[in-house]
């Protein structure tokens, strides 16, 4: 690190912290040359892969793409912010974990899809047909009839709404 009062490339570090929720390190420096302190902070750079999009194109990971996707979902759905903060949370940290530089959009459409489905199963369906370009009424029908096989509360997506 070099001191930015006199560019020298020997500093010690004297004092180090963890702030930002331990997601950054504080650590007070000291010049060897001229004996002035200073502060710098260290954080973690964590690369996101590239997504491969359906037509070959390489684009980086767009967070606010992933998260308006899941919103468009979600609208009108019962599901705390918290709780989709949490699941955003987790498909980055997925994306992170895989270990690849390229992730095709299918793989993380799927993981998408898994997030909604554990969030709210409308929201999956919804989420669904817009993914997998549902054509017509029996794909949607196929979809929820998988869904009520792997859940079998989930009889709520077909039963009529009775608003006494």
């Amino acid at each position: 690190m070099h001191c930015p009062f006199c560019s020298a490339t020997e500093t010690k570090v004297i004092d180090s912290r963890l702030v930002s929720n331990g997601n950054q390190v504080r650590r007070r420096r000291e010049c060897l040359d001229c004996n002035e302190r200073f502060t710098t902070y260290e954080t973690a750079e964590l690369v996101m892969p590239k997504i491969i999009k359906r037509d070959g194109r390489r684009k980086p990971f767009d967070e606010e793409s992933l998260r308006a996707g899941m919103l468009r979902s979600l609208e009108k759905r019962p599901v705390s912010m918290d709780d989709f903060e949490l699941a955003v949370d987790r498909l980055k940290h997925r994306l992170r974990a895989c270990g690849e530089r390229e992730v095709n959009s299918q793989v993380l459409g799927e993981w998408v899809m898994e997030e909604l489905r554990a969030l709210d199963q409308v929201a999956f369906v919804r989420f669904a047909s817009v993914y997998r370009r549902f054509e017509d009424i029996d794909e949607f029908n196929q979809e929820i009839k998988r869904l009520q096989a792997e859940h079998p509360s989930v009889d709520s997506l077909t039963k009529p709404v009775n608003d006494d």
